[in-house]
Formats: structure tokens, sequence, C-alpha cells
């Protein structure tokens, strides 16, 4: 049985979907998977992990299949315009597939499983008769609030733009608590009816939606799927790329080696912070988070990359002089309790047993790895979906502090060291509630992965599902 899956071409959407690929290729010996990846050139890092891939252990029942390359501008990148320019370059290859295994008899295609971002694509499986699921790679509450947007728009003729800098609270279904307009993702604000709606309208075009989540960290969130309003939904995670990015994981920086200083440090006494692939703050923002870890007297490692030009679509990159941008003198007084470095091997990092808190921008990986590892986190959510994570984290769940959760890089507003400093301490506090919590939820996590858990159970579910799309 083959399966046909389609990421975004983004390394932060690559890493999940292949990580799910080898968990079904490992419960299931009859699958085999066709991963199809679409070039966008502004991304290097794609490649460099494919071919990381194509060297290792990955099993041969997974087979990468590039669409072909086509130029594209490096000033500006609109994910609508780029999706639709591969529809045919993936016709045009299926075309050629289905072909050549009709004529051999080889294989029977059970589903294509499309990121998030690739609901244009489901044209083309229709084209073939393939069903569509797709593969939410966010919290499932964050899906929830998609469909409860769609339904406020196209159902109840709701301006979504009317809550825009609103002092609204919503009821939303997927939520337990009310949930403040000043939390809602920036880009629902910008441009609803391409993103958030016409996504959730295609999303119910599927017969189910895969998400990376398990039922003991989300439930209320979960069993508001069972309605019959939507696909069905299959909670297998938490997936993760556990191993990270190996060959960049142990490379020293600058003569410092990560790993080695925090070996030097005491349990759960260093705080990390690091914003993500594409996370980065301009100079002003750089000196409050300076103040604030100094005046915190808190051991520290902090991952400081640098913005791309403005107007650009690069992603941040490592400063060559970090004198330039932290406070005069900052380096020499810190030196001996904390370290501030570029590119972070995130993974490796939390799950070093020095590591007691992590001041992070809420991507949905990172916050399943933080929970993973058992680590409390301070959430400083900067873009997309983030604020709503950190809103579940924060106010629904009590797994992380606040930083500042409504706080979005759109709005160009300082967070004043007296914030960052507030939510360091909490998150380092050894005896709070939420690292009681966090610890918790990290062994309910490692168990729905386990024969008999909730996402393992769910995954077998998804299996059978698959199965029966083919026609005997």
């Amino acid at each position: 049985m083959e399966l046909m899956f389609n990421p975004f071409p983004s390394i932060s959407h690559l890493i999940p979907m292949v990580e799910l690929a080898k968990l079904l290729t490992e419960r299931d010996d009859r699958l085999v998977i066709k991963i199809f990846i679409m070039k966008q050139s502004s991304d290097s890092k794609v490649s460099a992990y494919i071919e990381s891939l194509n060297s290792s252990s990955i099993s041969n029942r997974i087979k990468f299949i590039d669409l072909p390359a086509e130029d594209e501008p490096t000033t500006s990148f609109n994910s609508f315009s780029f999706l639709e320019s591969q529809k045919p370059l993936l016709k045009d290859v299926l075309s050629k597939l289905t072909l050549a295994e009709s004529s051999s008899n080889t294989s029977q295609v059970a589903a294509f499983v499309l990121d998030m971002f690739c609901t244009p694509m489901i044209d083309v499986a229709n084209e073939f008769g393939i069903p569509t699921y797709i593969y939410y790679t966010s919290s499932a509450n964050a899906l929830g609030f998609t469909f409860y947007f769609q339904t406020l728009h196209d159902e109840h003729n709701q301006d979504i733009l009317a809550y825009k800098d609103s002092d609204t609270e919503l009821v939303v279904p997927s939520f337990v608590n009310k949930v403040p307009a000043k939390v809602l993702p920036s880009g629902l604000l910008v441009n609803p009816f391409f993103f958030f709606i016409n996504q959730a309208r295609r999303f119910k075009e599927t017969k189910g939606i895969i998400i990376n989540t398990f039922m003991e960290l989300e439930p209320f969130a979960i069993n508001s799927f069972s309605n019959g309003k939507t696909p069905l939904v299959y909670p297998v995670g938490p997936i993760m790329n556990l191993k990270g990015e190996n060959h960049e994981i142990q490379k020293p920086q600058n003569g410092f080696d990560v790993m080695k200083w925090l070996d030097d440090q005491p349990l759960s006494s260093v705080v990390f912070l690091c914003f993500g692939s594409m996370g980065s703050f301009e100079k002003d923002q750089v000196k409050e988070i300076a103040y604030a870890l100094e005046h915190s007297g808190c051991r520290f490692l902090w991952s400081l990359r640098k913005p791309p030009p403005s107007g650009g679509i690069a992603s941040p990159s490592d400063y060559t002089n970090l004198e330039e941008i932290l406070p005069q003198g900052f380096i020499n007084r810190t030196q001996g309790t904390g370290n501030v470095i570029g590119w972070a091997p995130q993974v490796a990092i939390l799950a070093h047993s020095a590591i007691g808190g992590f001041v992070s921008h809420c991507g949905w990986n990172s916050t399943l790895e933080s929970l993973w590892f058992g680590v409390p986190f301070a959430a400083w959510p900067i873009y997309a979906e983030q604020q709503i994570n950190a809103f579940e984290m924060v106010k629904e769940l009590r797994l992380a502090v606040e930083v500042k959760m409504d706080y979005s890089k759109s709005k160009q507003i300082i967070v004043t060291a007296m914030e960052i400093e507030r939510g360091i301490r909490e998150v380092m506090d050894p005896n709070s509630e939420i690292r009681k919590n966090v610890k918790e939820i990290k062994e309910k996590g490692r168990k729905a992965l386990m024969d008999g858990g909730s996402s393992h159970s769910s995954l077998d579910r998804l299996i059978v599902d698959l199965m029966g799309n083919i026609v005997h």
C-alpha cells in the first residue's frame, strides 16, 4: 500500500512529516511512502536535510521525489502563488508515476497526506481519485480555532477584521476558557480569506486530519471534534525529531562548546532562550533581554540571531560580532554565568539535565520538545499561531508562565526587562506548580506512544482506515 506525502517546503514542516512517515513505516511493513519535495530556493536547509537522510538508515520504503525547480524571486514569497505554481508540476509527476505503476501493477495508492498549508493540492489528488488527509503540525486547539473562525465568517457573516485590537473575549468550542481577541493569530487579521478561512474550508473536504498532539495533553480540544461537523481526527503525537539536525549539533561556535559548558553547570540551573528558526529581535528589544538576564542573576544560554534584511525572505543568521548588538560590557559582566550563542541545537540542549527553564516563541515543535523533556517554559510568541499556543499553555493547561502572550512582532512593541525578568524568575522557580504539571505531562506523553497508549491506538485506527480506502 502506498501513501503520498506533500510537505510545505520549509524545514520546520518537512521534519515533522518525515517523522510521521518513519512512524507509519515502522508500524506497518506493508506501507511505502513517497514524499514529494517542492523546491523553494530560499531554504537551503531542506536540501541539506534530505541529503543527510539519504545517507542515513532511513527506511527504504520512504522515497523522496523532487518536483522540477522553478526560478523564483528572492525578494518576496507568496505561499499561495507558489503552491498554485506547483500544482501542474505535481500533476505531471503523478501522471508519469501512475502510468508506470499501472503498467507494472506494482502499487495501490491509499491516500495523499498533505501538509496543513498544502490544501491547494487537494485539487490534484481529486483529479487522480486519491483520498486526502491533512497532517496538522500545530495544536488541536489551533485547529479548533481555525474551524471556529470559518464558521463565524461563512455561517454567521461576521467581519473577522472587527476583532483587531479588540478587548472582546471569544467562546471557542475547543477552549475551556474564553479567548481574548488580543491573542488572535496576526495573519488572521491581515488576510483572513486566504489563510485561516479558506484553510478550514479545504480541511472539511478531506477524509481525516492527523494531528501532532496527544489526548492527555489536549483532551477538551480533541473531544470538541466529535460533533460530526469536521473530518475524523487522529491525534498521533508527540512526533518529534529527537536526534536533531545531527550534522550541526556538536559543532563548537567560535571555539565555545555548548554541550561541554552545560556539562559543567548544576542540575536544572540554566535558563535557555531560543525563538525558533525565524525568531529574531531588533536592537532595542535585545538590550531589554540582556538587562533582564543580567539582573535576574540566573545562569543562561541565549540563542541570539540577526534579523534578515527588511522586505526579504531570508532566515535570521548568526552575528559575526555580538558586541555590536549587546549592551556595552554585558559579555564581560556575565562571564561565567551565561553565554550568548548563535544557532542552537535545541533538542540536545533541552535534553540536558542542566536546563531548568526555557524562554520560547511557542512554536508547536518547540512546545512538544520542551514538554517531552519536562522543561517548563516562559511563553513569548512572535508570529503565526504562536499567540494561541501561548494562551493554551499558560491559561488552559498551566504548563507555562507568561512573558507576554499577546506579543506580535508586527505590533512593534518592546517587552520590558522587568516583564522578561519576571518570566525568567517564575519559570526557574524549583517549587512551582508549573514545574510539577510539566513533569506529569512528560510521563503522559511518553506513555501515549507506547503499545496501548492513546496515540499508539490512534495511529492503528488511521492505518486501518487507510487500508479501507483501497478497493480490492
